[in-house]
């Protein structure tokens, strides 16, 4: 079973919410990473997650074109907003297992994970 399957949490606007506390020690090899917030905050302060792929929030629908509407995403922003947002778009138009990191690269520093810049 995936981690969208297995831990992410239903939420009303049709994605699911992954806590930082459920994630996996070792990313499963499908799980697509997505970072949408803006190139200064991805190499910045917090960092990003390790094997993330940076696509700003304002990017998305042009980048979505070309995804895989059945493969497993996870979005990622500062704080969880960005990437709820951009989790809600791209289920309303047909993506099938997204979830959003609640708290996003605040929470994920604040538990300590590691980081890429």
């Amino acid at each position: 079973m995936s981690l969208f399957d297995l831990t992410a949490k239903p939420n009303p606007a049709g994605h699911r919410d992954l806590q930082v506390s459920e994630f996996p020690a070792d990313v499963p090899p499908e799980l697509r990473i997505i970072d949408v917030r803006e190139p200064h905050e991805f190499v910045g302060e917090l960092g990003h997650v390790p094997g993330s792929t940076l696509v700003p929030l304002s990017s998305v629908p042009a980048h979505a074109v070309t995804w895989d509407k059945s493969a497993e995403y996870l979005l990622v922003c500062r704080s969880g907003a960005r990437s709820a947002q951009a989790a809600q778009a791209l289920t309303r138009t047909g993506f099938q297992k997204v979830m959003n990191l609640v708290g996003g690269m605040l929470a994920w520093n604040q538990a300590g994970l590691k980081t890429e810049r």
